[in-house]
């Protein structure tokens, strides 16, 4: 019995639930074993090509203007075309403390598969804690593209993360329920803009 309660919880555990649904893009949680905090999971279709989401996840400059709650997003090292270092702030409403966080972002092709998986966990260790900015040294971020006929692609992003510091859990998880929403409207925004430039434009 024991052993069958385990199998049963560890199921539930896996299973994502819808919490939110705003111009196509669904946003879903579940429970993390031994946190209070929910992993997240946001869906949505966008119009551009894999290439074109890709190079904007890498263009650190433009994370300011797309990226919920972003404050600043600074290049530390690019160690390759498809993998970088790079720093954020966060901005938190008054009374909070911002956070920030070093981003280690990598590119993986897959080979004989269309689908783009772009990793992008926090690392400790890279930049010194700053006074009055809470550190966040655990988060995982996830991208996974898959292109869809007529230069669309099926965007899944999912989020875990450790806020740090004296934060509670319903306020997390409040803010993890928007920003994906508004991030993903923020991306459309900011993708549509870079088709509208002409080609020559440097």
């Amino acid at each position: 019995m024991a052993l069958l309660l385990c199998v049963t919880n560890a199921h539930a555990q896996v299973e994502w639930r819808r919490v939110a649904v705003r111009d196509g893009i669904k946003v879903f949680a579940k429970t993390v074993p031994d946190s209070k905090i929910k992993a997240m999971k946001a869906e949505c279709v966008l119009d551009a090509e894999v290439d074109e989401v890709v190079a904007l996840l890498l263009d650190v400059d433009a994370a300011e203007r797309w990226v919920c709650h972003t404050k600043s997003c600074k290049l530390i090292k690019k160690i390759s075309d498809t993998e970088l270092l790079y720093y954020t702030e966060v901005s938190l409403p008054w009374p909070l403390d911002n956070r920030d966080f070093v981003t280690h972002l990598r590119v993986i092709r897959i080979e004989n598969s269309p689908i783009m998986t772009i990793e992008a966990p926090a690392i400790p260790g890279i930049m010194p804690v700053r006074e009055g900015v809470v550190r966040i040294s655990t988060s995982i971020n996830r991208w996974v593209l898959h292109p869809l006929p007529n230069a669309r692609v099926r965007v899944e992003y999912t989020l875990q993360v450790d806020p740090g510091g004296h934060l509670p859990a319903h306020v997390v998880n409040m803010f993890a329920c928007r920003a994906p929403i508004e991030t993903f409207q923020n991306m459309r925004q900011v993708l549509a803009e870079r088709k509208r430039k002409p080609a020559t434009a440097h």
